[in-house]
This record gives C-alpha cells, sequence and structure tokens, in this order.
C-alpha cells in the first residue's frame, strides 16, 4: 500500500508537483471531473476526462457481462462531461483483455461500450487492444462547453443550496444483492447529460460533480475545493438501498450541485428527481454535517488504509 494518506493527498501532492505551465492553453488541470483546454481564439473549450476500470478492483466476470461492462466504461467517462454542463464530442479506448477472455467477449463488450457511444453522440475515435493477465480498460472522452462556462467543483459560495439528482445508494445496492432494479443501476448506469446542460444553462449552477465514489466523499471534495463546509439532511434513497449506502455506496453517477439561494429548482428534471439535502456554508473546509452530527467521508478511497 502507497504511504502517504489516501487517494485525495496523493493526488494533492501530484498536482502541486504537476503546476500547469503558462500559455499552453490549459484553463483547468488536476482536482475536477475534467481537465479544460482553452484552443486559441474558440468560442468552446474542451473537456478531457480519463478513467479506469479494472479487474477484481471495479468489477468481476462473473457478475458483469461484457455488453453491460462496455456501457459502463464509457458511461463513467460521459458522467464527467455531463458533471461540467459538457456535451460529448468522441471517446477513445485501451483495452486489455485477461487470458480466459475470448473474440465472442470481445465483441460483446464493443457492441455495449459502441451503443451507448451512438446514443451519447460520442464516437469512438481509436484507442489500443492487448493482452494481459487479467482485464482491464482506460476510456478516455473529449467532450466541449461554451468558454469560460464549464461547471466545476470549486464555485460553491456560502449560502448555497446543495441538490442531487436521483435516488441513491441504488448501485450499491445491486452490487450486494445481485439482482433487481438495483443490479441494472450498477451494471447500466445512465450518464446524465441531458441534467448537466440544464443546470449549466437553466439553473445558473454554481458548483457541480458526479457522484462516482459516494455522497459523503464527493461532497467532501466539493466542499474543500469550495473552501466550505457541508450541512444536509439524509439525502432520497433508491429502493432497498440502505440509508449507509446513499451515504457512502459509490458508482451512482448521478450529479451533486449547487445553486444560490433564490433560485428556484423544479421538482424534477425529465423525470428524474431533483432533491435539495442541504446548504454550504461558511466553516471549515471539507467538514460535513449529517442533521447537525459531523459526517465523515466514508466513500470509495482506493488507498485508505484498513487495520
Amino acid at each position: 500500500m502507497p504511504s502517504g494518506g489516501g487517494e485525495g493527498q496523493i493526488l494533492e501532492a501530484i498536482r502541486r508537483r504537476a503546476r500547469l505551465p503558462p500559455g499552453r492553453g490549459l484553463a483547468l488541470g488536476i482536482g475536477d471531473d475534467c481537465a479544460i483546454y482553452r484552443p486559441r481564439g474558440a468560442l468552446e473549450d474542451l473537456l478531457f476526462t480519463t478513467d479506469l476500470l479494472l479487474e477484481d478492483v471495479h468489477f468481476r466476470h462473473a457478475t458483469h457481462p461484457p455488453g453491460a461492462l462496455g456501457h459502463k466504461a464509457l458511461a463513467r467517462g460521459l458522467s464527467d462531461i455531463a458533471a461540467m454542463g459538457g456535451v460529448p464530442r468522441f471517446c477513445l479506448l485501451s483495452l486489455a483483455v485477461g487470458q480466459r477472455v475470448d473474440r465472442r467477449w470481445i465483441d460483446r463488450f464493443y457492441d455495449g461500450l459502441l451503443r451507448l457511444a451512438r446514443s451519447a453522440g460520442a464516437p469512438l475515435a481509436g484507442g489500443d487492444l492487448a493482452r494481459a493477465a487479467k482485464t482491464a480498460c482506460d476510456i478516455v472522452v473529449c467532450g466541449a462547453v461554451p468558454r469560460g462556462r464549464a461547471l466545476r467543483r470549486d464555485g460553491a459560495r456560502a449560502g448555497d443550496a446543495i441538490y442531487v439528482s436521483g435516488l441513491l445508494g441504488g448501485s450499491a445496492a445491486g452490487l450486494a444483492k445481485g439482482k433487481g432494479r438495483a443490479l441494472m443501476r450498477h451494471l447500466r448506469p445512465a450518464p446524465r447529460l441531458r441534467l448537466g446542460v440544464f443546470l449549466r444553462d437553466r439553473l445558473g449552477a454554481t458548483a457541480a460533480m458526479d457522484l462516482s465514489d459516494g455522497l459523503s466523499m464527493d461532497l467532501r471534495r466539493m466542499a474543500l475545493a469550495s473552501g466550505l463546509e457541508a450541512a444536509i439532511e439524509a439525502p432520497p434513497r433508491f429502493p432497498g438501498a440502505s440509508p449507509e449506502q446513499a451515504l457512502h455506496g459509490g458508482e451512482d453517477y448521478e450529479l451533486l450541485f449547487t445553486v444560490r439561494p433564490r433560485v428556484t429548482v423544479p421538482p424534477d428534471f425529465e423525470g428524474l428527481p431533483l432533491t435539495r439535502i442541504g446548504v454550504m456554508r461558511r466553516g471549515r473546509a471539507g467538514a460535513m454535517y449529517l442533521s447537525g452530527v459531523p459526517l465523515p467521508a466514508l466513500g470509495y478511497d482506493h488507498f485508505r488504509e484498513t487495520p
């Protein structure tokens, strides 16, 4: 286990070492859902995100059909584009297949990925293919957003209302139970691309990010980035999910966002619930409170040291 703290501390150390060079068009680097590249004279900023999917870490062959895995690989990257209010442009995929994987599995994997790529407007433009001891893939997605309009984690202000889309805990419940609607939430997440654009253009969201590692972990990241603390009530739960799964379960890929206090947020967007769960306020950056009680960040952390 790497020393030096959890995932957040390691990434912060990398971010400090990888300072952005001036004059290269990079408007935002490490620390958000996407990097932002601003071509000189362009009306759009380009968004770039990358995400790993590893056998026995993020999935198991016994529980994840290849078509669902291809879908999920791309959905994870598309969710980052959605979180910044962007529109996808194309994707790249590097895939290393395990020794037990055959040509039929590969074809079905790409069936799932390409079906979602077509519906989302993110054509597969290239990548790499190899053999490995275990299956792993790395998705890269490029998106675009009007110049200077990307939603970021660091834009929340004191007094902003905190909202989540959808119902939380479904993916964690599906992984635990292995059946029903919750399992489909785990296997085939829906990136909230149209909602991201709505938050940007219609609600003027001040901050946003997707819920990949659990509400408690991701809310802490937003609060830290914005230099605020967060006070929330229990979030809406997916049917059958426990309170702990709704708070700390990962891979829901819903959107967490903040708006100014006077903004009227509709109860739903195209049938997807939008629920106010709390408020951002001045205080200790990154601190969180659930119904007035300190809330620990217990979402998924690859580098959390366990006893």
